[in-house]
């Protein structure tokens, strides 16, 4: 069973946050956690000669925002759908909000962040960046995100799970389990071949056999097999083996399973090597239109004894 004693729902009162509120709530309510609602209060840096900033003054400007995002966030503490859940109010300022939920997260040794995500692609990512994903990036705890389209599922039913064999895939298989097993879902186990990428297990394979798709197929499906036996009867699962690129194709699997929930694992890039490389997991988060669970090998592990 996953201990879950503190969950962060981060939240700017857009929709995506609003979407990522039944989640947050869902989770606290499985695992008897302590709900956190933080808003971060971010101000612009003053400039003197800027005339917009001589009225008001920035402590009367951030003491109007924190009362009324005090205000929002205890009407939605106070939803009928609301279960019997311990809540902490908390706006803290910042230079930006990421910092602020990161920093929080730390003092208050949380063990899950819920968040909302904008999903936003192309060059309005490129200008604008994401939130979530400098959250997924940075935290040293779990993170699930929530896109800012259309989001209902009450329960995790159905759980995908992207493997590559990693030991970052095999922390988030080990979460997703857990979750599964307490929720009674269906695990659904994805790995997606990528042409001229394979994992070692699949050698040796005959110069022939390089581009036999059929056959690497074959050996993927029988690594996962090998993956699901430790996982014990009471879990269901289901595997898939997919040929294309990972971020894309996880997210449309997702959508086309009718999956409520991603759980996948980030290897924690930062700097050259993400900007070469890229991030599955950050493209997932952008993609998906289900909630995702973003897990690190070398972070918070949930499944930590009481």
């Amino acid at each position: 069973m996953l201990n879950i004693r503190k969950i962060i729902y981060a939240t700017d009162f857009s929709k995506c946050s609003e979407n990522a509120f039944p989640v947050a709530v869902r989770l606290a309510s499985l695992y008897d956690a302590e709900l956190h609602m933080l808003h971060a209060i971010v101000l612009h840096a003053d400039d003197p000669h800027d005339p917009a900033h001589h009225f008001p003054e920035p402590d009367e400007l951030y003491e109007r925002m924190r009362d009324s995002a005090a205000t929002r966030m205890a009407s939605t503490a106070e939803n009928d759908e609301m279960p019997d859940l311990k809540v902490v109010q908390a706006q803290v300022r910042g230079i930006s909000p990421a910092p602020v939920i990161l920093e929080y997260a730390e003092e208050q040794d949380i063990d899950l962040i819920v968040m909302g995500t904008h999903g936003r692609r192309g060059l309005r990512h490129l200008l604008l960046g994401s939130v979530a994903e400098e959250v997924v990036r940075l935290s040293e705890c779990p993170v699930v995100t929530v896109h800012e389209d259309e989001f209902s599922a009450v329960g995790f039913q159905n759980i995908l799970v992207p493997m590559d064999y990693s030991e970052s895939s095999e922390a988030a298989l080990g979460h997703a389990a857990e979750i599964g097993a307490k929720e009674g879902a269906r695990l659904h186990l994805l790995h997606v071949l990528e042409v001229g990428t394979y994992p070692d297990f699949y050698f040796p394979v005959q110069a022939t056999q390089m581009f036999d798709m059929p056959e690497l197929k074959r050996k993927a499906l029988e690594h996962l097999g090998k993956r699901v036996e430790g996982l014990g009867p009471a879990v269901e699962t289901e595997l898939h083996v997919e040929l294309g690129h990972p971020a894309q194709n996880i997210a449309e699997y997702a959508e086309r399973l009718s999956i409520d929930l991603i759980v996948i694992a980030s290897h924690g890039r930062t700097g050259l090597e993400r900007a070469l490389l890229g991030s599955v997991a950050e493209g997932t988060v952008r993609r998906a239109k289900c909630a995702v669970l973003t897990v690190k090998p070398f972070g918070k592990d949930l499944r930590r004894p009481e």
